[in-house]
């Protein structure tokens, strides 16, 4: 039996168990009960909080929630242990205070609101503030979004200073901070340089005193034991850094999320095996994982001899434990007297994946046998050829159903790309790419696309898909969606694309609208250039539509823009207006008003002396001054007058 010591401070810890507590006495209270983002980083506890109805949501489902909460359906949203941004808290009061149905449940670990109060209070335009922690993780984004000035975030003091020399901190005072789960060494390192580069620093130790003492207890127990279990979610920070910190001391160190993946393989009589935890791990896990490996052992010891001694053979598929990670491969334990090795080309075809991204010492894998080398104890293993062994039928299924796959598109070849559905390869024919023909296929290259299958021969294993036919539905799916809920009146965001003599045409997202020329200014235009280019992205309205026909009818011109309403707003009967000259008839001229809009003075109304025709007196772009005579609201006609304005000039002057 192996000797197995339980770390004092494993599980949760105060800001965890305080979180925990209050969302589970909210279980049962008769509202609603949502937590905003993961509560804690632990998917064996929060399945167990989705079985009892409490559901995990982002910020973009509170509008939807606040709208269908009443006194009918009252709503409790529970903020995450690690906190959120400043925002989020605000829009949050927003919604409590507008509606007595609609609670908020502060669930932010006290140590985090702590930082917030620091960022608060002790940041300003005129300071750095530099924040040693993950500038991904939820806590420390909560955090910078109440620090005002220059922010910096890395997880290391290497890393802030490389930010610093990119910014300007001349007269201005450094702040420093940590995220509550930061390592330990790493911290007090950042501080001695920060103390002698910055000494007028202001630096607060706010690593969370439980993490410190739980990464010092880890720490000494690391060195003492055979092996190292750490139990915690692998999204949570703290627990990394207790896997970070045993794996210094001892290298046989595992990272479990729960009790299904203890490595009972390595165990072995008599070896002293330390048990560690997160801060967010249930206290009944730990126990769990203490109860098998106390159970269990004996019995996986006599197993794991007869494992040892059986043979392996080339195609036997076998379970293992990955040991060791590098670029090109990765070193399995199979539990035999062989140790397996899968290469780069047997665990993926996937180019732009990186094996030290994918796996780490510790993950369970399976993997098919290619080849045995009994002299060297070395045994040659696909993984690929397990993961096209349990996709195939997914692939043949999808084909006889017509149901859509995710293929991620890993080559360009010969006529078109290869896509990987799941580990199968699929090929994908230049003309059913999507793209059009001559296209560069190479650009599709890393993306994810949506795919059908369109032949496919099982004996040879075979399979060609389509994304052409994918986007074809798509596309038709969603132009039978526009037809059917198009509305005179509605507007639009589109691009512009295509421009003929009379008009342009817009994608509304699949369909096109045309603006004529008319439309698409108040001033008169000769050609729809004059206004918008191919590519442009516009706001449109549509005038009119017919669904039969499929033709849409819109407009460009902004309703507050009509140089009419402009002119009617502005002036008057009775009102003078400084005018120009835009054109000369028989009759009379043509005088701009305000762009867009013109009045006409009558050849009779332009001099006190009689003249034959208005070129006698003006010419085109002269600027006079006129009398508004009569303003027709119904045709949009302007009666203007030189001669009428002269006239109440010489009266003012007869008066005065």
């Amino acid at each position: 039996m192996p000797e197995i010591t339980v770390a004092k401070l494993a599980g949760f810890c105060f800001g965890v168990s305080r979180a925990v507590e209050t969302v589970e006495s909210l279980i049962g209270s008769g509202a609603a009960v949502y937590t905003l983002g993961k509560l804690i980083h632990n998917p064996g506890f929060l399945a167990s909080l989705e079985a009892k109805g409490v559901r995990v949501i982002d910020a973009g489902d509170l509008s939807r929630i606040f709208a269908e909460t009443d006194e009918a359906h009252p709503t409790v949203i529970c903020t995450r242990a690690h906190g959120i941004t400043r925002d989020l808290t605000k829009r949050l009061e927003e919604y409590a205070a507008a509606n007595p149905s609609f609670r908020v449940a502060d669930c932010t670990c006290p140590y985090v609101k702590k930082i917030h109060n620091i960022a608060t209070e002790h940041t300003s335009p005129d300071t750095v503030f530099c924040v040693l922690g993950d500038a991904a993780h939820p806590e420390v984004q909560g955090i910078v979004s109440y620090a005002a000035g220059d922010v910096y975030v890395s997880p290391t003091s290497e890393g802030l200073l490389e930010q610093i020399k990119t910014g300007n901190i001349a007269n201005k005072q450094v702040i420093l901070a940590a995220q509550t789960t930061q390592n330990q060494k790493e911290w007090e390192k950042t501080q001695e340089i920060f103390k002698k580069l910055y000494t007028n620093s202001k630096i607060y130790d706010t690593i969370c005193s439980v993490t410190e003492n739980r990464q010092n207890e880890v720490s000494k127990l690391s060195r003492k034991m055979d092996m190292m279990i750490i139990i915690g979610g692998k999204e949570s920070s703290n627990t990394n850094k207790l896997y970070s910190v045993s794996k210094q001391n001892n290298e046989l160190t595992f990272l479990i999320e729960d009790a299904s993946s203890i490595p009972l393989k390595y165990v072995k009589p008599h070896m002293k095996v330390g048990i560690a935890a997160g801060a967010s791990t249930p206290g009944e896990i730990i126990q769990e994982v203490q109860n098998i490996m106390s159970e269990n052992t004996e019995k996986t010891f006599a197993e794991m001899v007869d494992e040892s001694l059986r043979p392996i053979n080339n195609g036997d598929r076998v379970a293992g434990t990955v040991t060791s990670v590098s670029d090109n491969e990765i070193h399995v334990d199979i539990g035999a007297k062989f140790t397996g090795i899968i290469t780069y080309s047997e665990l993926t075809d996937d180019p732009s994946l990186k094996l030290t991204d994918l796996y780490k010492p510790g993950d369970a894998i399976e993997a098919v046998v290619v080849k045995v080398n009994d002299a060297e104890g070395v045994a040659t293993l696909s993984k690929k050829r397990v993961d096209v062994a349990k996709n195939w039928q997914v692939v043949v299924d999808a084909a006889a159903s017509g149901e859509i796959l995710d293929a991620k598109i890993i080559d360009a070849v010969k006529g078109g790309v290869i896509g990987l559905v799941g580990g199968v390869r699929v090929f994908i024919p230049a003309s059913q790419s999507g793209l059009p023909k001559d296209a560069d296929l190479s650009e599709l290259k890393g993306q994810e696309k949506k795919v059908k299958i369109i032949d496919i021969n099982e004996q040879r294993k075979r399979v060609v898909a389509s994304i052409r036919v994918v986007e074809r539905e798509a596309n038709k799916a969603r132009k039978e969606a526009f037809w059917a809920q198009v509305e005179e009146g509605q507007q639009y965001h589109g691009e512009v694309k295509s421009l003929l003599s009379y008009g342009a045409f817009v994608d509304l997202g699949g369909v096109d609208g045309m603006v004529h020329t008319s439309e698409l200014s108040w001033k008169r235009i000769k050609h729809p250039s004059e206004v918008v280019s191919v590519g442009d992205m516009i706001d449109v309205t549509v005038k009119a539509v017919d669904k039969e026909a499929k033709r849409i009818s819109l407009t460009y011109k902004a309703p507050d823009q009509d140089p009419w309403k402009i002119f009617t707003d502005t002036y008057a009967e009775g009102d003078v207006a400084h005018v120009k000259i835009v054109s000369l008839m028989d009759f009379g001229a043509f005088a701009e008003v305000v762009p867009g809009a013109d009045g006409l003075i009558h050849v009779s109304q332009i001099s006190r002396e009689k003249i034959a025709k208005p070129a006698d007196a003006l010419k085109i772009g002269d600027e006079v001054d006129a009398k508004i005579t009569k303003i027709d609201p119904e045709t949009h006609k302007i009666s203007l007058s030189i001669k009428a304005h002269l006239d109440d000039l010489d009266r003012e002057a007869d008066a005065e």
